[in-house]
């Protein structure tokens, strides 16, 4: 099976004594089956793979050849995929190194490539998380083409011999991966839990109506925790009214009162909340409520204990994140992978997720690092770090915002989270 499968060249040429290529494309599609006829192709969105024609049908190898960087959604790729993999299944992946982005977009320039549209952000790190996620495993990994211009003798000798070897393997164009269903290949076990939202908010009235009806049911039950830090545009108004209305069950209003910052918000948020899994959802609907769901699966699904958004897989929207705010966020993930000793790529997305009970454990012991974080991004992560939790992060699209102003200083909170990491360096070294 071909995902992606264009005009069905690939999948003709791997010679397949039964072979399905599949593609959102129509014209496509009708074009793969007027060059290959002894083949079946057929119109399906990689994503959902609903076409009638894969049910209950399983393939030897999957191939998804260059195609990931297009998908708006590569969980939700990736989820679908099980689908159609039976416990030895072999899923061929293969996707192109970043590094050479300044290289392919000269080259385009030139008409030496085909143009295409801005991709995802993957590092072989990010493939394999997300394979992870899904419950795939790595069988094997790989990278080819160090050198992908036609030159007699050098390419061949650079792409055959030079391409895997210590040192090079990184600069190679293609990256490739062999996955397998993970364990037997079964279904996926699965345990119930109950949900809290808990929604930071400050002059945010024209985002309420949409909060509430767009945060989805999960789990048990799902109950919704606005925490209003004193907002003068008519937020507390616009919930209350769906408070009087009973809009939905389990929704609820804290004051913060005298409290001041986004951290203090979501530990007044925690501290109220009754479910079993505590959500972040940041107020201004810049990550989709759409997105939780995949969230609570990470953790009912015992992926991970810690689950971190990560807004630098996904192309952002235009105005979404300034240049300066993006470079920041970078340098903070690198910094606090290192301290860390986790891999973090977004330490400032707003929307995390983890256990009742675990964050209990990062409140009784605060006063290791101190009660000085006023988002609240550092706190949790350093604190999840400390009691040994695994954090895992779940690529997030991030949105331009439709109504409200940002909260974030760049230039003064940057400064404080510097001073943050700073700290946690400290922190960390002094304890090991």
């Amino acid at each position: 099976m071909d995902i992606g499968c264009g005009t069905g060249d690939l999948l003709a040429a791997l010679r397949p004594s039964e072979g399905v290529g599949v593609d959102l494309s129509p014209k496509l599609i009708d074009r793969a089956r007027e060059k290959h006829p002894d083949l079946q192709f057929i119109v399906a969105d990689a994503e959902s793979l609903d076409a009638p024609e894969l049910r209950n049908r399983r393939f030897d190898y999957v191939v998804l050849s260059d195609v990931v960087g297009l998908l708006p959604d590569v969980w939700a790729a990736f989820r679908a995929l099980r689908g159609v993999c039976g416990p030895r299944t072999r899923v061929v992946l293969t996707y192109y190194n970043f590094l050479w982005e300044p290289l392919l977009k000269w080259g385009e320039r030139l008409g030496m490539k085909m143009p295409i549209q801005q991709q995802n952000w993957l590092g072989m790190q990010d493939l394999e998380n997300l394979l992870e996620l899904n419950h795939f495993e790595i069988v094997r990994r790989s990278t080819a083409q160090l050198l992908p211009l036609n030159i007699p003798i050098l390419a061949t000798f650079a792409n055959r011999y030079l391409s895997g070897m210590p040192g090079l393997r990184h600069l190679a164009l293609t990256q490739l991966f062999v996955a397998k269903l993970a364990g037997s290949g079964g279904p996926i076990p699965t345990r119930e839990y109950s949900c809290s939202v808990v929604v930071p908010c400050k002059n945010e009235q024209g985002n309420i109506d949409e909060i509430i009806a767009r945060v989805p049911e999960m789990g048990k039950w799902t109950e919704i925790i606005f925490v209003d830090g004193n907002s003068n545009d008519g937020t507390v108004e616009a919930i209350n009214r769906h408070l009087e209305a009973k809009t939905r069950p389990r929704l609820s209003l804290i004051h913060q009162g005298d409290g001041r910052g986004k951290g203090d918000a979501v530990r007044k948020g925690f501290a109220a909340a009754q479910g079993d899994i505590l959500f972040i959802l940041d107020a201004d609907l810049t990550v989709a409520p759409e997105d939780l769901p995949k969230f609570y699966a990470v953790l009912a699904e015992g992926r991970g204990e810690f689950v971190n958004g990560s807004r630098l897989v996904y192309p952002v929207e235009d105005q979404a994140m300034r240049f300066l705010n993006s470079l920041g966020n970078k340098f903070f993930g690198l910094a606090l992978s290192e301290i860390l000793g986790q891999r973090l790529k977004d330490t400032l997305c707003g929307t995390k997720i983890l256990f009742r009970r675990d964050y209990e454990k990062i409140a009784r012991n605060r006063g290791f690092f101190g009660d000085f974080d006023p988002f609240g991004d550092f706190d949790l992560l350093f604190g999840a770090a400390k009691q040994n939790l695994k954090i895992v992060e779940l690529p997030v699209r991030y949105h331009a915002r439709t109504y409200g102003e940002t909260k974030i200083s760049r230039f003064q909170n940057g400064a404080e989270l510097l001073r943050m990491t700073v700290h946690a360096f400290r922190k960390f070294r002094s304890a090991h």
